[in-house]
């Protein structure tokens, strides 16, 4: 049974997907700290709507 939290996160390929990138695009953004993320039990998982959050703020002038 998935719960609400686990219907949230995102896996590097789902997040590739989302993004429409590809997966060597999300370890960049990862190894230079670029995108929120959790690492539970040693893999990469995404919250959307911190995903969504990060991706407005991407689109602001600085």
């Amino acid at each position: 049974m998935r719960t609400m939290v686990t219907s949230n996160l995102m896996t590097i390929e789902d997040l590739a997907d989302y993004l429409k990138v590809t997966r060597r695009t999300i370890y960049d953004w990862l190894k230079h700290n670029k995108i929120p993320a959790l690492k539970l039990v040693g893999q990469w998982r995404f919250k959307k709507d911190k995903i969504d959050s990060w991706l407005e703020s991407q689109s602001q002038p600085h």
